[in-house]
């Protein structure tokens, strides 16, 4: 089973890597820092503006990770016919990504309606002013749960990454026994 997977395994964990440690750079560092512009209105308008710049970077990261994937589940596609637990991992895997992707597409909808509204300022990044509307206080609230849902779901997925390493490793040894 001396297959080399080094490429699209590096696609599969830098894509993960990179919206991982976006995502939770962007809640810690972006949005910290613009919570602490002295004007309200442009606490909005800067995280809106850090978020916009990176959201290309970000795009392109789930498609890396997304090729990485697909490729892996193709190359490993005899031990996920033989390991059940590689097959519930991949499963498992599979359907937070989706649910990681989902919530960080409806992320970057509910930060345009942020940016929209920036005018009308805010307490905080995810904080909503005195006079902000039902709409930017929405877009606000929810924002407060995905900036932190879509690292933690990520941060899950490269836990479940490293696992599926350690299963593929112990299942060398019986796929090859199963060629001879």
């Amino acid at each position: 089973m001396s297959q080399n997977n080094t490429v699209i395994r590096s696609m599969h964990d830098l894509g993960l890597a990179a919206w991982f440690g976006g995502t939770l750079m962007g809640a810690t560092g972006l949005n910290g820092a613009a919570a602490g512009a002295k004007d309200p209105v442009e606490r909005l308008t800067l995280s809106s503006l850090g978020w916009a710049k990176w959201a290309p970077v970000q795009l392109a990261a789930l498609g890396v990770h997304a090729i990485g994937g697909v490729g892996l589940i193709v190359a490993n596609r005899d031990r996920l016919g033989v390991q059940q637990g590689a097959r519930t991992n991949t499963a498992v895997k599979l359907t937070l990504t989706i649910a990681a992707a989902v919530t960080t597409f409806w992320s970057a909808s509910v930060g345009k309606k942020m940016a929209e509204h920036a005018r009308e300022g805010a307490e905080g990044t995810t904080e909503p002013g005195a006079d902000a509307s039902e709409a930017l206080q929405g877009a606000q609230r929810q924002q407060k749960i995905l900036q932190w849902a879509i690292p933690a779901m990520t941060g899950v997925l490269l836990v479940m990454g490293a696992q599926q390493g350690e299963q593929q490793r112990s299942a060398a040894g019986v796929l090859d026994k199963k060629r001879r």
